[in-house]
């Protein structure tokens, strides 16, 4: 993949560090706010942006040591980043995959096509792939819309099965049982993310990929987006998007903005509003813990947080975390099995230090930041650092 901003620092992993003077140029420029250039998020101390060393510190050190593994990790306040760590040899100008944060890439794209007028919410999916639908369709099936599929609640009790069928996929999940009424019962359903792919490529004549180069890749300054298609070369939705890191988190500042960026509406500020607010429960009724950021109800193909945030999220710890009452987008790329882990180090360690205001700079503890981060490496099986 190509790097779309510079590389510093030691072993690939990279921290900018504004001096005084330019960051007091760049805290006047008004077009630098709120991710304004194209190439890259505009950077800030820390402290410029409410925010002190010495937690980012703690935060990383106790990343690094209670989670196997981190990969990257990248906070962005009042839209500029104000700390950026990768493990090593993970790197800024390196893609990773998203798994299931591809989704919410995906819900964008469906936004878009509502925009355009080339769909509804309401259109029944039956009607984009009449060819492809049972000889006769149970009465569930024939309900089933859009915005069933976006909160993951078109019906069924288990999810197709695309592996080793013979069938298109998009005939292999209309063929899957629909026991339930659509819009009463929630199932992650990632074969549903696939089918909302599948109708955007129907509506425009175009995989997902391509439909949202000029309309979010471009504008945002994503370079070589790289995403996985099916064997009918429909771009697979619910997961195979590769970014890097700082993609994720102008996607989330995108959306934090409520969709505007570099003057531009790419957004509606109404979808942005409706995907990232609670659309359906996700308990089905079950008790659960009110410490569960997978219980707090779910958007169109985001998920609400704890502390009045959103999110997209992927396998292993992807995350693109949207926390608006903080103005903070935090992104992070890991290797983990404990993905709830992850996130409560987000609210326990990172969300307690964010201040209203500009503290004073503290260039002792931000070296000592740089430090800490300048030694990261991704573990080894068994726990240990590879560097150690």
């Amino acid at each position: 993949m190509k790097a779309a901003m510079p590389a510093f620092g030691f072993r690939s992993v990279f921290f900018t560090v504004l001096q005084p003077a330019v960051a007091a140029w760049a805290l006047l420029m008004p077009g630098l706010s709120h991710g304004a250039d194209a190439g890259s998020l505009p950077r800030s101390t820390p402290e410029a942006q409410g925010v002190s060393s010495a937690a980012l510190r703690n935060y990383v050190e106790t990343a690094d040591k209670e989670v196997n593994t981190m990969h990257s990790f990248m906070l962005v306040r009042h839209g500029r980043v104000v700390a950026e760590a990768w493990w090593h040899p993970e790197s800024a100008d390196k893609a990773h995959v998203l798994w299931s944060l591809s989704k919410s890439f995906t819900s964008t794209a469906v936004g878009l096509a509502v925009e355009e007028g080339k769909l509804k919410l309401d259109d029944k999916v039956l009607k984009f792939f009449p060819e492809d639908a049972p000889a006769s369709p149970s009465e569930n099936l024939k309900a089933m819309t859009v915005k069933d599929l976006l909160t993951m609640s078109c019906g069924h009790e288990t999810e197709a099965k695309f592996r080793g069928t013979k069938e298109t996929w998009v005939k292999t999940f209309l063929a899957q049982e629909v026991p339930h009424k659509p819009g009463t019962h929630f199932l992650y359903n990632t074969p549903g993310t696939y089918m909302l792919s599948a109708i955007v490529t129907k509506v425009t004549g175009q995989t997902v990929l391509d439909y949202l180069k000029p309309r979010l890749f471009e504008p945002l300054g994503i370079t070589s987006p790289e995403w996985g298609t099916s064997p009918q070369g429909i771009s697979i939705g619910g997961y195979g998007l590769s970014l890097r890191t700082e993609d994720i988190a102008k996607f989330g500042q995108l959306y934090l903005q409520k969709g505007q960026w570099n003057g531009k509406q790419l957004i509606p500020a109404s979808w942005v509003e409706a995907a990232s607010s609670k659309q359906v429960p996700n308990d089905n009724g079950q008790p659960h813990s009110d410490q569960s950021d997978w219980a707090q109800g779910y958007g169109f193909q985001f998920w609400r947080c704890r502390h009045n945030a959103f999110r997209g999220d992927g396998k292993d710890g992807q995350f693109c975390v949207v926390i608006p009452e903080q103005d903070t987008v935090v992104a992070i790329t890991a290797n983990t099995g404990d993905m709830q882990k992850e996130l409560n180090l987000v609210w326990e360690h990172l969300l307690p230090s964010f201040k209203p205001a500009p503290l004073p700079e503290n260039p002792e503890e931000l070296a000592r930041l740089k430090e800490v981060i300048s030694k990261l490496h991704v573990r080894a099986p068994g726990g240990a650092s590879k560097g150690e």
